[in-house]
């Protein structure tokens, strides 16, 4: 066994696994996809017998897909707030407790289509709460060169088991019924719940108090908004499954039409997108090094309308499973390019909340998408509605064409100790705010437009920290004279935005430093507001 691990992780793309704690989660994580893989198919194949209607048959992506749009920030805000390990653990309890109920109720017989919706949106809900925390604990128990390659492997993780779940399901399905698919799944959640119980992690250490709850989300998606990096990385994915997910959530009734009505056209297909993503994935060290991630969007977002169209209008399986292949191959590389771009872009502080947002953007493009061509497939065709889709896509891209996931060298995240921390004469306790930070600049008028293109990049990053406010004013007596202010919300979280400083930061304050002209270094003052009602001073309290 040592041996073949040894032989895998010479391979480029599996040297995560090296890690015991990062190959541990990921199995726990591939029987956790397993589990989910078969539940979808599952429930999605006894939808149709339970209603012929297409807009329920892709309501069941929808229920899948839209709590994670939902719960999303939520779910990423506790995952950056508790402890992940016991969160992560919670998070797979739920699942196994929702294919508990489901597979009761399938094998009494008392299964209907709205329970079926309302118990696979349940099941959507451990996703939601699951994704985020994984993603963010990755990025902690590998190294950052080998970060791609762990992306890939979760790629290959989610995809295999799209393989192995279908598969499974399918013959489960035909051999016994749809009932012992749902048992099964109970035993691989419990199974996946058991594994990362087991796993011990590190305790983050912070001499600060913890972040709270809606704080916490307010900082996140304020971080995400500031970040350019980040917000073109949640136009590209909300359009790519916008239209990708049409050929997805129509899937079943594609395979209904193209042979027959039995279980096994569907498996097979999805086992042929699954088998073709992870066939790609295993190529990526290789093609990164010749394209960059804006490439490999463009590409398989044409690719993935391409192969959509030949699918959906193909005479036989025969034509189709090459197609849908090719197929599987894009869309891994569009999706794999897209998270490891949001992963980059994104602090540890606050990855979980940021890759929650990123979710967010790629099941509610899922949800959005698998509703709209539910629809139009209802109103006119089940081929007419992927064509459509297909055609939509390449448009979407041509239009954000400008928007760049790349955008030069990634941002360095590592911790850096701030050269200015603050020294108090007067008692100011954790919760006492607003804080009023102030920095003065004098600035050779000559280079005022580079002074303001940096602060304006100086702006975002304070914004992205957690500031309520940032301004800059230039000073009407004095020329070249400017004062920068920004708020914090309180003490606290001026303390805890000095202890996230990253070099990222330093390298900004540097650019700042050389277009200062001052005797010594910018001037730094900081203010707690006053509260006056509970001030002896105020005559009305």
């Amino acid at each position: 066994m040592t041996k073949l691990l040894n032989a895998l992780t010479d391979n480029a793309i599996f040297a995560p696994l090296r890690t015991a704690v990062f190959r541990n989660l990921w199995l726990a994580t591939f029987a956790a996809n397993i589990s989910m893989w078969m539940n979808d198919v599952t429930a999605a194949w006894v939808m149709t017998s339970l209603s012929t209607s297409p807009v329920m048959v892709a309501l069941v992506q929808t229920a899948s897909t839209l709590p994670v749009f939902l719960l999303g920030l939520p779910s990423g805000a506790l995952a950056d707030i508790i402890d992940r390990r016991r969160y992560f653990a919670t998070t797979q309890l739920w699942v196994a407790l929702n294919a508990l109920v489901l597979a009761a109720l399938s094998l009494t017989g008392t299964l209907t289509a709205p329970l079926l919706l309302l118990l696979t949106f349940g099941n959507g809900i451990g996703l939601a709460m699951r994704w985020p925390v994984f993603s963010a604990i990755v990025p902690e128990v590998v190294p950052r060169e080998h970060l791609g390659s762990a992306m890939a492997l979760n790629g290959i993780s989610m995809n295999l088991s799209r393989v192995v779940g279908p598969v499974a399901a399918g013959a489960i399905i035909s051999a016994v019924g749809s009932g012992a698919v749902f048992v099964i799944n109970v035993v691989l959640a419990t199974a996946a719940f058991t594994t990362i119980v087991r796993w011990r992690s590190t305790p983050r250490t912070s001499t600060l108090p913890g972040e709270r709850f809606i704080g916490a989300m307010r900082i996140g998606w304020q971080h995400v908004m500031q970040s350019p990096r980040m917000k073109s990385v949640l136009v590209r994915i909300f359009f790519f499954f916008l239209h990708s997910s049409a050929l997805l959530a129509l899937l079943p009734l594609i395979a209904r039409e193209l042979h027959g009505a039995g279980p096994g056209t569907y498996t097979l297909m999805l086992a042929g997108i699954g088998s073709g993503a992870v066939v790609a994935a295993l190529y990526f060290p290789r093609l990164r090094q010749r394209f960059n991630r804006d490439q490999f969007v463009a590409g398989g977002t044409l690719m993935h309308a391409a192969m959509s169209v030949i699918v959906v209008f193909a005479p036989n399986i025969w034509i189709a499973l090459p197609a849908i292949a090719v197929l599987g191959m894009a869309w891994i590389s569009t999706a794999n390019s897209l998270t490891l771009a949001a992963q980059v872009a994104l602090p540890n502080w606050v990855r979980a909340r940021g890759m929650a947002i990123y979710q967010m953007a790629l099941m509610g493009g899922a949800a959005a998408g698998s509703l709209l061509w539910g629809q139009v497939a209802g109103l006119t065709s089940v081929p007419i509605a992927v064509a459509a889709a297909a055609g939509v896509g390449p448009l979407l891209w041509l239009a954000t064409r400008r928007l760049t996931v790349e955008g030069g060298a990634d941002p360095d995240f590592s911790l850096v100790q701030p050269r200015d921390m603050p020294k108090t004469a007067i008692e100011v306790a954790p919760d006492d705010g607003p804080v009023m930070i102030t920095v003065e600049y004098q600035i050779d008028p000559a280079q005022a437009e580079t002074f303001a293109a940096v602060m304006q990049k100086t702006r975002r990053a304070r914004l992205r920290q957690g500031a309520l406010s940032w301004g800059l004013f230039r000073d009407t007596e004095a020329p070249g004279r400017y004062i920068e202010y920004f708020v914090d919300e309180s003490w606290v979280e001026h303390l805890r935005r000095l202890e996230r400083f990253t070099a990222a930061d330093a390298g900004l304050r540097e650019q700042r430093l050389a277009l200062h002209r001052g005797d010594g270094p910018p001037k730094v003052q900081r203010y707690v507001a006053e509260n006056l009602r509970s001030s002896a001073h105020w005559p009305f309290g």
